[in-house]
């Protein structure tokens, strides 16, 4: 082979040498030539937001809730079972909440101390029986009445698990609430 020939053979070769070498160097392992970060300020806390999602606590410490939060997998016919309860739902115990939703109608109109909240006014057309989690017993605190209204309203105390048993022992009602004011 002549020595041209020769010349031009490396030099068609050597690009392809080159493009291996920088394929195995970027396969290889980085070398550890740096330490590990440390916090900027020794004792430092790192600040992290909120999840997406987590209740929202107003300026007076009361979480803004929905029905749609305290509910859970159930069919009507199961038997109640705390282990039913998600943790979402566990979080908002004995917490002071918010909640709109509608009085269940009762005899009186001024003056309650004790009534029912509901998720909606049951003009549904697929009739009535609502589910355990979509009625909470309201029960003022002393010295406290609210007035029976056809209209949405809210209520804010705080609120609990408490299982209001029927006369079958099933429970009527899971969620108690301790009201603060309704509006």
């Amino acid at each position: 082979m002549s020595s041209s020939r020769l010349g031009q053979a490396e030099q068609s070769v050597a690009p392809a040498i080159e493009r291996a070498a920088a394929i195995e160097a970027a396969a290889a392992p980085p070398a550890q030539t740096t330490q590990p970060a440390q916090p900027a300020t020794p004792g430092a806390t790192r600040v992290v937001g909120i999840p997406e999602g987590a209740p929202k606590v107003d300026a007076r410490g009361f979480t803004e809730a929905t029905f749609d939060d305290v509910k859970f997998e159930m069919v009507k016919t199961d038997k109640f079972e705390r282990s039913m309860l998600t943790p979402k739902v566990q979080s908002l115990f004995d917490k002071r909440i918010r909640i709109r939703g509608y009085m269940y109608p009762t005899m009186r109109r001024k003056g309650l101390t004790q009534f029912v909240l509901v998720r909606d006014n049951m003009e549904c057309c697929f009739g009535p029986g609502a589910a355990l989690y979509d009625c909470i017993l309201i029960t003022m605190e002393p010295g406290k009445t609210a007035e029976y209204s056809i209209r949405p309203i809210a209520v804010e105390g705080t609120f609990r698990l408490d299982e209001y048993p029927g006369p079958d022992g099933r429970p009527l009602a899971i969620y108690q609430m301790r009201g603060e004011a309704v509006q």
